[in-house]
């Protein structure tokens, strides 16, 4: 004999999620939105589309002892200046390029990526906006979007407002590794060129913003000021994946928070130091605009901004030629920027001149 089990009718006043600020209709509907965005990143070796528990990825065996490297980053917030002027769709560009970016300094290539977006009420027109960049991004870099996770948390943000972060997993073969560790006084600094002030020294920027009183709708060199503080973070991975593959690369250094005087010293020996001349490339109006704006000192300058210079590499100096005219080649704008130079105890890591 069984009992069956029933359920009364639930009371007038019953609440469900949806009265509580959370709407599972909108979390799938996005689902539905981005899986066609990352369908067009997938990779051979993901095994898995979205919508799992986890996402399942094979190592190609084309490594003979593969290395895993992973990297977690976020936007920081140049999502106000998104938020403020309704701009979603290539912040999502940047949340790739911040942790592919650096986990391609040590010679990995990015393999794949998952997203976080944390948000009070999902809105999934934004937030589809936020996620097709994620997938260009993901594009840019050729590794897989494979998963992710859409946190809906009514009363944590402010109406309008969401937060994201990001995270990459790469792989290099172990003796190809870049370590920074064959360096030696004569190598040669170059410099790629940034898009803008990718995703580093935006309370400054929006400080300088608010302080001048400026338009962002003005023109301000053929566009909009507004496209130029969110112009989206390069992404260096294929040109630079092609060069190591041509050339003994040195060292390379991601220019984010810390700008080149921070950054350049995470790659170099403790005897190393990497002599800059400010004169060798062209800094972007945006840097001038925001030095004369802000008044900002030239070495606060050097130490939150790029400056121009998104990515530092660093070869051996009978390499230097060939290296910018593969980049170039590349569609890159790279300069000669500096060399490495014996380090006094007391001299900085590095100096620009």
């Amino acid at each position: 004999m069984s009992t069956a089990l029933t359920r009364p009718d639930a009371p007038s006043n019953a609440l469900n999620y949806r009265d509580a600020g959370v709407d599972i209709d909108a979390g799938e509907q996005l689902i539905k939105n981005i899986r066609p965005f990352a369908a067009k990143t997938l990779r051979p070796e993901v095994l898995t589309g979205l919508g799992g528990f986890g996402a399942l990825f094979e190592i190609s065996q084309k490594y003979r002892q593969p290395v895993l490297v992973s990297g977690t980053d976020g936007v920081g917030t140049k999502l106000k200046l998104a938020f403020m002027l309704n701009r979603h769709d290539t912040v999502g560009i940047d949340l790739v390029a911040m942790s592919v970016n650096d986990i391609l300094v040590q010679g990995a290539e990015p393999l794949f990526f998952l997203d976080y977006f944390a948000c009070g009420q999902l809105d999934v027109t934004t937030a589809t906006a936020v996620v097709k960049g994620i997938a260009a991004g993901c594009e840019q870099a050729g590794c897989a979007l494979i998963g992710g996770e859409t946190a809906e948390m009514p009363g944590m943000y402010p109406p309008g407002e969401y937060d994201l972060a990001g995270f990459a997993v790469g792989v290099v073969e172990k003796e190809r590794m870049i370590t920074g560790d064959t360096i030696r006084a004569g190598d040669t600094v170059l410099g790629l060129a940034s898009s803008g002030a990718h995703a580093n020294g935006y309370s400054l920027i929006r400080q300088i913003i608010a302080r001048s009183g400026a338009d962002l709708a003005a023109d301000f060199h053929g566009r909009p000021l507004a496209e130029a503080v969110l112009a989206p973070t390069r992404i260096y991975v294929k040109p630079l994946m092609a060069l190591i593959a041509r050339l003994p690369v040195k060292g390379m250094a991601h220019i984010t928070g810390g700008g080149l005087l921070e950054n350049i010293p995470r790659v170099l020996p403790e005897e190393a130091t990497a002599v800059l001349d400010k004169q060798s490339w062209e800094m972007p109006p945006l840097f001038s605009w925001l030095q004369q704006a802000g008044n900002v000192a030239e070495e606060e300058m050097h130490r939150t901004f790029n400056c121009g210079i998104g990515m530092a590499v660093i070869v051996a100096d009978e390499h230097t030629e060939e290296a910018m005219a593969l980049l170039r080649d590349a569609g890159e704008t790279v300069w000669r920027i500096g060399t490495i130079r014996p380090r006094a105890e007391d001299q900085p890591r590095t100096v620009v001149v």
